[in-house]
């Protein structure tokens, strides 16, 4: 069936599923998680003991996966996390759907998740094909502005040529940067993950360690060196009316 959305909206049950009521039950759903994750249990078995606890249906289920993670790995990302003021004169990567995306969803008011990490998740998905929507130049244009803001040196989005529709995206962002003099480069590769999770590959050890990773993409944020939080910043400066969904706790001592 092709996919007809205009907008990276909400599902019609989340004001349900997601209703301030039931933030507490999240909440106790993710840290519980969490402590298991922590204790080495298998992610799927473990997702399904506390989801079956607490009764949680399928999209319930997903949203706390998405935020919980282990005690371990949530430190170990804040730990290789920059500030604003480090970005600068810096190469940014960024994981180009993984950042659009969230930010289309904050400006059509879906589901944003803080994951116990601090990053911003959202509940879209993309079956091997993007469909433009009315949020996508928009986010574009915030993203934009935050990023001439931070004033990286290099700056590469990274969009999966497997994809389709990437390559018009690719073109779409070109535009945009040219029109407002941003310093963008697209590129389109079969593996996103796999660049922005060992930049060395594509630019020496020495030069890969001033690259600085946009993603809250978990495997890439296991892996990289530096990161930084762009979705998470350009919500913060931008999008305050973001519907942001307080499931896990924001340091990570308290997952």
């Amino acid at each position: 069936m092709p996919d007809r959305r205009k907008h990276r909206g909400p599902h019609p049950e989340d004001g349900r599923l997601f209703a301030p009521e039931v933030w507490p039950v999240l909440r106790r759903a993710v840290a519980e998680l969490c402590w298991l994750l922590s204790r080495d249990y298998p992610q799927k078995s473990a997702l399904k003991l506390v989801g079956d606890r607490y009764a949680l249906v399928a999209r319930q289920r997903t949203a706390v996966e998405r935020c919980a993670c282990s005690e371990t790995a949530a430190g170990e990302r804040r730990r290789r996390q920059v500030g604003p003021s480090e970005v600068r004169g810096r190469p940014l990567w960024i994981d180009g759907y993984n950042v659009l995306t969230t930010i289309e969803a904050a400006l059509a008011g879906a589901v944003l998740l803080p994951g116990c990490d601090g990053t911003y998740r959202d509940m879209a998905s993309m079956h091997g094909s993007f469909r433009k929507v009315t949020e996508t130049l928009p986010a574009l244009e915030l993203v934009g502005r935050v990023i001439a803001a931070l004033a990286p040196g290099r700056c590469v989005w990274y969009l999966d040529r497997p994809v389709s529709n990437s390559g018009r995206l690719k073109t779409l962002m070109g535009q945009l940067a040219a029109e407002n003099g941003w310093p963008w480069a697209v590129e389109l590769v079969p593996d996103p993950d796999h660049v922005l999770a060992d930049p060395s590959a594509a630019t020496g050890e020495t030069a890969a360690a001033r690259v600085i990773v946009a993603t809250a993409d978990s495997v890439i944020l296991d892996r990289c060196g530096a990161w930084f939080n762009l979705a998470r910043e350009t919500v913060f400066r931008h999008i305050p009316e973001a519907r942001v969904v307080e499931m896990a706790a924001d340091t990570a001592t308290d997952c």
